[in-house]
Order: C-alpha cells, then structure tokens, then sequence
C-alpha cells in the first residue's frame, strides 16, 4: 500500500521549512485578501457611481502628488488600484480554483477507469489525452473562447466570459490528471490489498472509492497545487490577450492589459501594482506545490 502523509505530520513539516513557510504564508495571505474584498478594500471598484475623474491618475502614497485616500493610486477613471486588484485577484483565483476542480475531477476519473479496466477503453482514453497533450493550453483556450464569442450574443458575452474562461482552463488540464492517475492505479491494482478486496466479492466501484482512490490523491494534490497557480496565470493572458474578462469584471490581467494602454503616458502604478500581485500570487503558490511535491514523495528528492 502507498506510503501517505498525514495532516499533523505534514504541517509540521511545513512549519520546519523556511521554503514551505513562506510560499504558503504569501499564498494564504493573498488569497484570502482576494476572499474577503468586499470587506477590506477601501473603495468598491464597479460602483461606477462614485468614480470621480478629478481623482484620475493619482499616483501611489508615496509620490508626490497623491492622495492618503488611494494607498496606491487610481487608474484614469479615478478607481482606486489597491481596491481593483484585491476584487481582480478575486475573480482570477475563482477562475482558477474552479477550473483545477473539474480537470482534476474529470482527469481522476477517467485515470481510475483507464488504470482499473485496463484494454480497449484505456488506450482510448490514453490516444485522446496525448492528442489533447499536443496542443498548447492557450491554444485550446483561445479556441473554446473564440467558439463562445461565436455563438453567444453580444449583449450575453458578459454575462459568461467566466464560465467560457474556466472551461477553456480545465479542458486541457484533465489530461495530466488521467495520466499520473492511470499510473498509479495501475500499480496499486496490482497489490495483494487490491487482489484481496476483489475475491471478497466487492464491486469495482467500492474498491476503487474505498481501497484505490485514498492512496492515490498524494500526486493529485500535488498536480492541482502547482496548476492553481498555471490556471490563474493562464486566465491573465487570456485577459491580457483581450479574450478573457471584460472590463467590467476586471481580473488581474484584464487590469494589466488596461494599465498596459497607458504605460506610456506615466501611469506606471496602474499596470506595476497588479503584476507585481499576479507574480507574487502565482510564483508562492508553485513555490509551494513544489515543495509538497518533494514532501508527499520523497523518493523524487
């Protein structure tokens, strides 16, 4: 049976790692910044009512020229870009955490029938992962969204830009999943626990929820870690590209993109501020799904 961690170990080992430490601290602290926006940004940023123009372009508190209202300036329709990136970040991390869900839901199901039935469904599953595996994820996710924008109307597009964004995420990222779940299951299959269950008469699904399945979600886990922070990056580009969130429900790239247009016009603080969250956000969080990686197996090290 596969050696797992356990949760009291496992956090005494992060806490013994200045690695792990930090990366899950700077993680934790920006996602839950991102989750409780409404609550700690100083202004409501789609309350288009209360923007005023004459707050337009001010710069960070530390310039000269600012405002103490507006800890790290506004962009050019005066909305305060401390309040836009935590309700940004917000929406990225939805998108991200939501699109890791279903791939690793469908991609751990589709790994444990493959693994387990073994024959003619595996190789099919198997020859579609790796034609689905040759094609970049932007590619795909450019391609659904593209088909969206088709067939939705305009007025609507809005409305759906999210869901279309997390589907364009997770349709590439299942395949990783089925892969290392296939492998795995393939090897526990093969125990005698595995064997044992089976002469006791019990169902396939009941050895695969019961007996498989917890022996397998260390890798999961560590897939889905390191493709939180693949996701997110994945919709900034998107959003960078002019193809994700609209402006009226800003992600972080989206807002990158925005303060990308007026870079040049001196505005720096509009598009520095929200990549520097987007670098952070991603870089603590593969730092850390690194070191989980290292930790649940540490014959890898």
């Amino acid at each position: 049976m596969t050696a797992t961690v356990a949760p009291a170990g496992l956090g005494r080992q992060v806490l013994a790692s200045p690695k792990a430490l930090i990366s899950a601290g700077v993680a934790a602290l920006l996602i839950l910044s991102a989750a409780f926006a409404p609550w700690i940004a100083p202004h409501d940023p789609f309350a288009l009512g209360t923007f005023n123009l004459m707050d337009s372009e001010l710069p960070p508190i530390w310039v000269d020229g600012s405002d103490p209202r507006f800890l790290l300036g506004t962009d050019t329709q005066g909305r305060d870009v401390l309040s836009a990136i935590l309700y940004g970040m917000r929406v990225s991390l939805i998108v991200g955490f939501a699109a890791v869900a279903i791939s690793a839901s469908i991609g751990t199901l589709l790994g444990l029938v493959a693994g387990f039935r073994g024959g003619w469904l595996d190789a099919i599953l198997m020859r579609f992962a790796d034609v689905i595996l040759s094609f970049p994820t932007i590619l795909i996710a450019l391609l659904v969204s593209g088909i969206a924008r088709g067939v939705l109307p305009d007025t609507r597009q809005g409305d759906y830009a999210i869901y279309v964004l997390i589907l364009a995420i997770a349709i590439n990222e299942w395949t990783q999943y089925a892969r290392t779940v296939r492998g795995q299951t393939l090897v526990e299959g093969a125990l005698d626990y595995v064997k044992a269950a089976r002469i006791s008469g019990l169902t396939d699904g009941r050895i695969l929820r019961r007996h498989i399945l917890p022996n397998i979600l260390s890798p999961v886990i560590v897939i889905a870690t390191i493709n939180l922070g693949l996701a997110v990056l994945a919709e900034a580009t998107l959003s960078f590209l002019g193809v994700g969130m609209p402006v009226t429900q800003p992600s972080l790239g989206t807002l990158i993109r925005i303060g990308n247009e007026n870079l040049f016009s001196g505005v720096w603080w509009v598009v520095v501020f929200p990549a520097v969250a987007l670098v952070m956000l991603v870089l603590s969080v593969n730092i850390f799904g690194d070191w989980l990686r290292d930790a649940l197996n540490p014959r890898l090290g």
